[in-house]
């Protein structure tokens, strides 16, 4: 009986050890479950913030994109209304140019780069000309140099001396070209 007792006694140091130990494991366990508990509470509070952090920048971005588009319409608008009002004074403008004749042509201007008749500028591409309409002493006759180059400047007289562009002007033969105008007054002087 008393080896039996010992026998059991023995056992039961064994199981209750055992039981220590499990029970020591399952604290340590629940320990670290606690720990990673907080640590994911402290993670879910972290996304949290971050959440509504990102919620408020998008609020405050889509308030700014909206004022934006706002302030962007208005100008369109603006635009559009000053458009209409440019549109309008032009077609005034131009009603009121319809009527008017083209004036008669003026000295040759300080620019030499423009056509004396319609204001283009001469390039490499637009040649530029002397009016060389002149009216001679003798009814309209030219008066050529003993070589037949050049016109004698004691019998002539040069209508305007403008500087004019292929389309602007006549060509009237030896003498080159002249703009269209002193062209049709030496005409109509002529007959």
């Amino acid at each position: 009986l008393p080896q039996h007792l010992a026998s059991l006694a023995a056992v039961a140091q064994e199981e209750a050890r055992q039981s220590r130990q499990q029970l020591q494991a399952q604290r340590q366990e629940v320990m670290q479950l606690q720990e990673q508990l907080s640590r994911a509470r402290q993670d879910g509070e972290r996304w949290a913030l971050a959440l509504q952090r990102a919620q408020r920048e998008a609020l405050e971005r889509e308030a700014t994109r909206g004022a934006e588009q706002a302030r962007q319409q208005e100008l369109i608008r603006d635009m559009k209304g000053r458009l209409l009002e440019l549109l309008r004074e032009k077609d005034a403008l131009w009603q009121k140019t319809e009527g008017i004749n083209t004036p008669m042509p003026s000295p040759a201007p300080h620019n030499a780069g423009l056509c004396t008749r319609c204001r283009k500028d001469f390039h490499l591409l637009s040649r530029r000309y002397s009016c060389r309409w002149v009216q001679g002493t003798r009814g309209g006759a030219l008066a050529w140099d003993r070589h037949g180059m050049n016109l004698t400047a004691r019998s002539l007289g040069r209508l305007c001396q403008g500087k004019v562009c292929h389309t602007c002007s006549v060509d009237v033969g030896k003498q080159g070209r002249c703009c269209l105008l002193c062209y049709q007054q030496g005409h109509s002087q002529a007959t």
